[in-house]
């Protein structure tokens, strides 16, 4: 049972005019209880009813009570703990005094928006060894409203539609084709009666998809394939028979990837739903013979129309993806001058760097420039948008270590943006990372974990204190407000490192950012000044949202470390985050005075491993298994995060039985934690436990020869 707190805003503010935009009774909360096309369409008012604001998905509020001029005495009007221990990555919705919020594990929580309390909570029971197919933790990053329902993507597959009022299953459809290799993190969007969702899974055997669902029955409509099949069944339409000519050897056996994990926009001006594509899999080309060709429509943005699903456009981003520059962050629809001209247009900050300007009709390129420092091309070709990709950067054909910036990362991946019509400015939550890709030779498929073709064991962070300053240095990260017109930086806040929260820009000049380092802060939209900050006592990754009741503005966002960044890199991720794990809902609003209780110490985790007994060989062995199957869960050469085990500490270790117990048996399967019995032998399970035992031992002795 979750444990809600709420503490009474101490000031109700009178409500002068002009103080909360949209705050005629025409604009207020109407009086039916039920969510339609038109009100989603109208965009953000007094209600916050779709992940991004509106379907336009600029994340801008129009409310400016709480402004530059006052923001000083923004405060804690009520707070609700999360009761589950991962990242916290959804954004909150609010219809009608009701704020609903999806948190990890794919949970659901109704509350009253006002007093924060508890209406009603639902768990969709993810078993929890789906863990296990899921590159980036057990998050969720939000929800859909539509009519008298919210609808949540399961994390092992599941599109649920849930009664609003009740928090009760209303109908649940499987939207996956299986259960061993997809899984959703995404949020569902609405389009015309109908919900869109996609599924993750570009690092495992899947072939990427959205589908459309009807809003009321759960019936699915359309479905379009991002990459084709086998030939020898058929392809689906023209653009799957077009985009095989793209790919080499027999890239179905690994499914192919492009995964819609996140980012999709409907744009009613249009009729056309565009949404962002995945990586191709394997990363490395060579692997099955991909070869050299574009890999359509991964790492792309693809255009269908909202009522068949059939291709209307796309344009490609990252031609022959081997970086893992998913295009799958959010998508923005706008209407700005370009060469002189008013056009209506999406723009996208995707990993790979550049951010583009497109025609939303056709999808014409017409302007893109680097937001971040870029190694793997030398620019776009100012007609057509193409990359110029360096020799060095294919990995595969040069047989060397190639440093890529951005790294795997992304220099923008899933964090939410905004874009502010009053500044003309995109917020975007950028980050500065390197990455070290080297192919695998000797890369065989496995039934189980991610499927790369890179040599992750070769390239993982060494036992070299100067090596470990220099990653450290080079990752930073920072937030970013970008002029899509001119396509050039404006200003920028820098931060320690990345993951930093999703951005919300307002008509009071403000940009509200939470961090990495466990701060919620409010700057000035047109300088980046910082205004106003709130120690959340963990980790923001999530995006905040604003919404008004009684004439009265809130701001509201979900706390809580976690996701990709501590989980894969190692002791990279301390550079971000404050290491602690606290799931919350923050409220606040003007003239609130509330706190949070004291947080809990944090835990020391001294290294006090077994003697090392094992050989040279059974270190590189397991050293080869480990960035294989478990680098993907407890970090860079086994150094762990918060969220999942640090192994070198594992008690586990000190037992050969022990560890088989867990990696053959799957004694841990109720925790994620299953069985690897189908890739991994007795013999490997032996190799992976000592190659712990080594790294610890090393580690341990850099940090007695660092006290000296």
């Amino acid at each position: 049972m979750t444990t809600r707190h709420w503490i009474a805003a101490v000031t109700v503010m009178a409500f002068a005019a002009g103080n909360c935009a949209n705050a005629t009774a025409a604009q207020s909360a109407p009086a039916t209880s039920g969510v339609t096309d038109a009100m989603i369409a109208a965009g953000v008012g007094d209600e916050w009813l779709s992940y991004g604001g509106g379907y336009d998905e600029q994340r801008f509020s129009p409310l400016n009570q709480v402004s530059d001029q006052n923001i000083g005495k923004l405060g804690l009007a009520w707070f609700a703990d999360i009761d589950t221990a991962r990242g916290q990555e959804g954004t909150p919705l609010m219809h009608d005094g009701t704020l609903y919020v999806s948190t990890a594990w794919s949970m659901v929580k109704a509350y009253d928006a006002k007093t924060g309390a508890l209406k009603w909570s639902f768990d969709p029971k993810v078993p929890r060894e789906t863990l296990i197919r899921v590159c980036c933790d057990a998050v969720n990053r939000g929800i859909a409203l539509y009519d008298d329902k919210v609808y949540v993507g399961a994390l092992d597959g599941r599109l649920i539609a849930i009664d609003t009022k009740t928090g009760r299953e209303v109908w649940s459809k499987m939207t996956v084709p299986d259960q061993e290799n997809y899984a959703i993190t995404g949020a569902p969007r609405i389009a015309r009666g109908k919900v869109l969702i996609g599924s993750a899974g570009s690092e495992y055997r899947a072939r990427g998809f959205i589908s459309a669902y009807d809003a009321q029955t759960g019936d699915r409509v359309w479905r379009f394939y991002t990459v084709p099949g086998n030939p020898r069944d058929g392809f689906e339409n023209d653009a799957m028979a077009r985009a095989a000519k793209t790919w080499q050897g027999q890239w179905w056996d690994f499914g192919g990837g492009g995964t819609v994990w996140d980012s999709i926009t409907y744009d009613p001006e249009t009729n056309l739903v565009y949404f962002g594509t995945g990586n191709a899999e394997p990363w490395n080309p060579d692997t099955h013979g991909r070869g050299s060709g574009d890999a359509l429509y991964t790492s792309s943005i693809v255009a269908v129309n909202a009522d068949t699903g059939a291709y209307a456009w796309h344009f490609q981003e990252t031609p022959e993806d081997r970086w893992d520059y998913d295009s799958d962050s959010q998508i923005t629809v706008a209407d700005i001058e370009v060469k002189g001209s008013r056009r209506h247009v999406v723009m996208h900050a995707p990993k790979n760097g550049f951010f583009y300007v497109l025609d939303a009709k056709t999808g014409e390129f017409l302007s893109g420039r680097p937001f971040a420092t870029v190694t793997w091309a030398d620019g776009l070709d100012p007609r057509t948008g193409r990359p110029n990709i360096r020799p060095e950067a294919r990995y595969e054909k040069t047989g060397e270590v190639y440093l890529g910036r951005p790294g795997y990362y992304g220099a923008h991946t899933w964090h939410p943006m905004s874009f502010s019509p009053k500044t003309g400015l995109m917020y975007i939550p950028a980050n500065n990372t390197v990455q070290p890709y080297l192919a695998d030779k000797d890369f065989k498929g496995s039934d189980i974990g991610a499927q790369l073709g890179i040599d992750s064991g070769a390239v993982s962070l060494p036992a070299d204190t100067r090596v470990r300053a220099d990653a450290m240095a080079d990752t930073t990260g920072h937030l970013l407000a970008w002029d899509p017109v001119a396509q050039k930086e404006v200003w920028r806040v820098e931060h320690p490192g990345p993951s930093n929260g999703g951005t919300l820009s307002t008509a009071g000049n403000l940009v509200f950012q939470g961090t990495a380092g466990g701060e919620f802060r409010a700057y000035a939209a047109d300088s980046g000044k910082q205004l106003w900050s709130f120690p959340a006592q963990t980790g923001i990754i999530a995006a905040p949202i604003s919404y008004a009741i009684d004439g009265k503005q809130y701001i509201a966002i979900l706390a809580g470390w976690g996701g990709l960044w501590d989980i894969y890199p190692g002791l990279l991720a301390g550079k971000s985050g404050p290491m602690r794990n606290l799931s919350r809902l923050l409220v606040f609003t003007l003239g609130a005075d509330g706190a949070l209780p004291p947080p809990p110490p944090m835990k020391d985790r001294v290294l006090d491993p077994p003697a090392f007994t094992g050989t040279t060989e059974q270190v590189a062995r397991g050293l080869a298994l480990y960035a294989q199957y478990c680098l993907g869960c407890h970090g860079d050469a086994a150094i762990a995060g918060v969220l999942n085990p640090d192994l070198r500490h594992s008690g586990a270790i000190a037992s050969s039985d022990a560890l088989k117990a867990i990696v053959l048996d799957g004694a841990l399967r109720h925790k994620g934690m299953v069985s690897f019995k189908s890739a991994v032998t007795p013999a490997d399970a032996e190799a992976i436990r000592q190659y712990l035992i080594k790294r610890a031992n090393e580690d341990k002795a850099l940090e007695m020869a660092a006290q000296k």
